[in-house]
């Protein structure tokens, strides 16, 4: 599993001051979820943001962002964000905020129960 390690410490900088952060492995690269949602992450050298389908067309119309992409079916909610769009700490906060912003909107959710198995 290949991605932006850089970025991804750049990321957990970023989102070290919350206390309902965890990190998952997903679409091939690293997902940072808040309260149990997917947020933002990195596919490849590809930063992800999830901004919801309310925002996604506001947020596509930015300089840097384009439609995600990766099955090639753009995912409605769902942005990549160019390197260059992402240099300064405070351009990184802001794309971010983005994304908390739309996951602080979703109910929290709670630790999926583990299934029982079947015997007999």
């Amino acid at each position: 599993m290949a991605f932006d390690v850089e970025l991804a410490s750049r990321m957990r900088e970023v989102l070290a001051v919350r206390n309902d952060v965890t990190e998952k492995k997903m679409f091939g690269g690293l997902c940072f979820m808040v309260r149990g949602h997917m947020c933002c992450g990195i596919a490849r050298e590809n930063f992800m943001l999830r901004v919801g389908p309310d925002r996604y067309e506001e947020v596509l119309s930015r300089r840097h962002a384009r439609p995600m992409d990766f099955t090639g079916r753009p995912l409605k909610g769902f942005v990549y964000v160019a390197p260059a769009g992402l240099k300064a700490k405070r351009d990184l906060v802001r794309w971010i905020g983005l994304g908390l912003d739309f996951v602080e909107s979703l109910p929290a959710k709670t630790a999926k129960k583990a299934k029982a198995k079947n015997r007999g």
